[in-house]
């Protein structure tokens, strides 16, 4: 599953936001902060405050910040609504589904259950739980765990004859 760039950004606001807490941020900080142009990140403020997430002024002094408790936002939530389409594959949209093998495929229900645990996962974590406010060291994250690499039928064929 990849996100969108959106998708992305929408996190980093957010995550910004909850970093500092005693002030509100601006566009023009963020922008700068995350080197994203302004007029995207416009887009994705005026959706979250639309959303009731953000609190945005107007103005001089003006800028942005969190509506509700970081520990409030589920991550999971956010990604459901910035993303816009889950379908991982034709056949999760009945609609504009053309497989042949649908009626009898198992793959559906493997990708169903993976897409649940996803979302699982991220309900699990709160904004609160990525956030450390500004000021403050954060501690060292975990290191990313590479994805599985992928096998060619010519090394899965290769690995079994036992030559060199």
């Amino acid at each position: 599953m990849r996100l969108a760039e959106y998708t992305d950004y929408t996190l980093r606001v957010l995550m910004y936001c909850a970093a500092h807490p005693d002030r509100q941020v601006t566009i023009a900080e963020l922008a700068e902060h995350h080197g994203v142009s302004k007029n995207h990140l416009m887009k994705i403020v005026n959706d979250l405050a639309r959303q009731g997430v953000l609190q945005t002024t107007r103005g001089r002094g003006g800028g942005l910040r969190l509506l509700q408790r970081p520990a409030d936002i589920r991550i999971g939530d956010v990604v459901r609504s910035s993303e816009t389409d889950f379908r991982l594959v034709e056949c999760f949209d009945p609609d504009s589904n053309t497989c042949t093998l649908s009626p009898s495929c198992r793959l559906k229900g493997l990708f169903d259950s993976a897409l649940r645990a996803y979302f699982r996962e991220l309900d699990a974590v709160t904004l609160a739980d990525l956030s450390v406010p500004s000021g403050r060291d954060a501690p060292a994250a975990a290191p990313m765990r590479a994805p599985p690499t992928r096998r060619t039928a010519a090394a899965r064929v290769g690995a079994g004859s036992g030559t060199r």
